[in-house]
């Protein structure tokens, strides 16, 4: 393949969007966990696309949200730290026709920085065709934005329209990352997400998100197999009890179904082991957010 032209796009929004959703379609593989839960995306994750002479790369930030944690307002620096320095930021919302606080203060930042931008309506299979016009009519006197795109990530409609529009903002310029790598993201960090992902999946109210994930070990076997020692911290006793759930079940079904996926993304068998741990308040606590990779580097 003959790179001619790469270009970084920024994807920015408010929690649960379709931020993760639209960079898995994008790059045709699973780089970013999703769920129906906001705040998702803790750390800012690369993903790249090569198709004939052009590299893609997309940077998926977490949702913009009001920070009730340290970990929160790390997060909220990651966004807006992502919206500088690129070569163009597309800007995901909801089919309703209200600019809200998250979409107010990003399209602010794009216009600090004069960052060409384009306004990508997600979730339009969720509201009727003639219902669009007055989100576009909205957002359209919010900002001058290069194109005004609906599409529906999650049914891939409207991908390759996306692409197509966002091939004009690549620049003529060497090949920036190697012809296999899809993303910046250690494998033994996906790994890590795929099992955070199941808690979000399978916990509910506030649970989830006090939960971090840790990989203790991952070494592979002669054979192929893959060891991966995995620990979940939460913050509270009562939280460590229904995470194990009764008699182990929870634990043992958030297990399985990291376990299977974890094998689709390595292509191998995986022997998983989960342990629970309790680190109270972590979410507030500078060294352990570091800790468990949540830093700028």
């Amino acid at each position: 393949m003959d790179i001619k032209k790469t270009g970084i796009i920024t994807l920015c929004g408010r929690p649960n969007v379709g931020k993760s959703t639209l960079v898995n379609a994008l790059v045709g593989e699973k780089v970013a966990i999703v769920s129906n839960k906001p705040q998702t995306t803790r750390n800012r994750i690369l993903a790249v696309l090569n198709q004939e002479d052009s590299q893609y790369i997309f940077m998926d930030t977490p949702g913009l949200h009001k920070p009730k944690s340290r970990l929160g307002e790390y997060m909220v620096d990651v966004v807006k730290k992502s919206v500088s320095d690129v070569d163009a930021v597309a800007l995901l919302v909801e089919p309703i026709p209200n600019v809200g606080a998250p979409e107010k203060e990003l399209i602010q930042r794009i216009q600090q920085m004069d960052i060409p931008a384009v306004l990508v309506i997600n979730k339009v299979d969720t509201v009727p065709k003639e219902d669009l016009l007055a989100v576009i009519e909205t957002y359209a006197k919010e900002h001058t934005f290069q194109a005004i795109l609906p599409i529906s990530a999650k049914k891939k409609d409207g991908i390759e329209d996306l692409l197509e529009l966002l091939s004009n903002y690549l620049k003529e310029g060497p090949q920036l990352f190697p012809e296999d790598m899809v993303s910046d993201q250690p494998e033994r960090h996906i790994c890590a997400e795929i099992v955070r992902e199941k808690l979000l999946l399978l916990l509910d109210k506030e649970i989830p998100h006090g939960t971090a994930v840790e990989v203790t070990k991952f070494s592979e076997r002669e054979s192929g197999i893959i060891d991966l020692h995995v620990t979940i911290y939460c913050e509270r006793n009562s939280h460590k009890g229904i995470i194990i759930g009764k008699q182990g079940a929870m634990l043992k079904k958030i297990s399985t179904y990291a376990r299977e996926d974890v094998e689709r993304f390595m292509g191998t068998k995986v022997y998983l082991e989960t342990w629970v741990k309790v680190k109270e308040k972590w979410r507030d606590n500078p060294y352990l957010i570091r800790n468990f990779g949540y830093h700028d580097e």
